[in-house]
């Protein structure tokens, strides 16, 4: 989960990638950190995926939200399998934290998101395709 700000505030982005690809398959953003916003992101992963909880690894760092028992309990109702990182080592979740650093300087940083009207669906959406469809040697340098 990260943190954007907007001039009305601090809204909140959930993502969910798919180690194997690389890519965004779920995400899921508010104006709250609660564990709903993980719980809709996977939905939204789980919904564009299909039912395959058993080949499913849920990894994540250890914030309070991803620690929840609202977390725990809807991955042993979906047959997923739980995976945390280390406290304090920002390394165990290196994709999801370069995927929000690369978001963050390529798209966000860019813009001036006055609400979280505007910072979402459609122009998050569009950042979040975009940075999705860059790799970490080439820099995003169009977003449609």
């Amino acid at each position: 989960m990260t943190y954007l700000r907007t001039w009305a505030g601090w809204v909140y982005l959930a993502t969910v990638i798919d180690a194997h690809s690389r890519r965004v398959i779920g995400w899921a953003i508010a104006d709250h950190m609660r564990t709903d916003l993980i719980v809709n992101a996977l939905v939204m992963a789980m919904t564009l995926r299909g039912d395959r909880p058993a080949q499913v690894i849920f990894h994540s760092d250890r914030g309070t939200q991803y620690a929840s028992a609202q977390i725990t309990a809807f991955a042993i109702k979906n047959g997923m399998t739980r995976s945390m990182g280390l406290t304090g080592i920002c390394w165990d979740n290196a994709m999801a934290e370069s995927f929000f650093a690369t978001l963050k300087t390529e798209f966000y940083y860019r813009r001036v998101w006055p609400t979280l009207d505007r910072a979402t669906p459609r122009c998050l959406r569009t950042a979040i395709l975009a940075t999705d469809r860059g790799s970490s040697t080439r820099r995003l340098t169009r977003v449609h």
